[in-house]
């Protein structure tokens, strides 16, 4: 594998190099155990197809993609953001609060090591830390989500691990332990002044920060809310990459400056929640 460079403090910068996953095995099997949270039977050849036409995207757009080659009884490991985070000085192994998740920061971590990232640390028992909880308002300010996939433990952890400015945000409880409710569930930033957000849910303290900072809300409808239309990935500042199917939040976004690009993600996306930000891990934004 070639890297220009790693780290990844930012959720806007450009995107240089990225890890994914393709669904294979695990995946298509997902609807037989509940406990993964799918909606439906998972049609394994359409999800490959929108996960192939998902990386000639970003590919198009210039960002260098790396195939996690690696395979785990998780179907969620092809949300690749959430097992490990990746720092400016190295990665961080993180410690899934969702049981059967447990152990696929390793393959990551194995990635990270082959390439040629240092471990900064890892997220140790009794904390929990999924990467649906983390994200970077600015390269110096992580923000971390209290939720019922991360806990005080885990964060406080993190907190220690990167240094810095670190803001930790209670997450709703939302619809209770079935269903994923991550803090980036709620906010994607755009651009370094822009996030889309999904109000109902933000935390009221995250709000205040944003407000004060400046920062342009555009807000997404409840109708695309499960949809994953507030799940975006940025590949520059005002250049996104979001779901097809989010007619509303692609015109608001589209009205507010940023450039959007759409791909059909209605079984590698919607079936297991998880939209196009959990389908990457970034390892370097220039």
């Amino acid at each position: 594998m070639q890297l220009a460079s790693y780290g990844a403090q930012s959720m806007v910068r450009p995107l240089e190099d990225v890890l994914v996953k393709a669904p294979g095995r695990a995946f298509g099997r997902a609807f037989e155990d509940p406990a993964h949270g799918f909606l439906r039977p998972v049609d394994l050849p359409a999800a490959q197809r929108e996960h192939e036409t998902f990386v000639e995207l970003l590919e198009a757009l210039g960002v260098r993609v790396h195939l996690l080659d690696a395979e785990s009884a998780s179907p969620d490991l092809v949300y690749a953001y959430d097992p490990m985070l990746v720092a400016d000085g190295g990665v961080i192994p993180l410690r899934s609060g969702k049981a059967n998740r447990v152990g696929e920061e390793d393959a990551l971590e194995e990635w990270a090591a082959a390439a040629g990232i240092p471990t900064l640390g890892r997220i140790e028992a009794p904390g929990t830390v999924d990467g649906g909880d983390t994200f970077w308002l600015t390269p110096e300010i992580l923000c971390i989500g209290r939720s019922l996939r991360t806990n005080r433990s885990g964060a406080e952890q993190l907190a220690h691990l990167v240094g810095g400015r670190v803001e930790i945000f209670d997450v709703p409880y939302g619809n209770g332990p079935d269903e994923c409710l991550h803090l980036l569930s709620v906010i994607s930033p755009v651009a370094e002044d822009a996030a889309a957000v999904y109000l109902p849910l933000l935390p009221a303290a995250l709000w205040e920060l944003l407000t004060e900072m400046g920062t342009r809300l555009i807000p997404v409808p409840d109708e695309e809310f499960g949809s994953q239309g507030c799940n975006l990935l940025a590949v520059e500042p005002g250049v996104v990459v979001m779901i097809e199917g989010n007619p509303r939040t692609q015109a608001a976004l589209e009205a507010a400056g940023i450039e959007v690009h759409t791909f059909s993600g209605r079984e590698i996306c919607v079936n297991g929640s998880g939209g196009p930000t959990c389908l990457t891990r970034p390892i370097y934004r220039s």
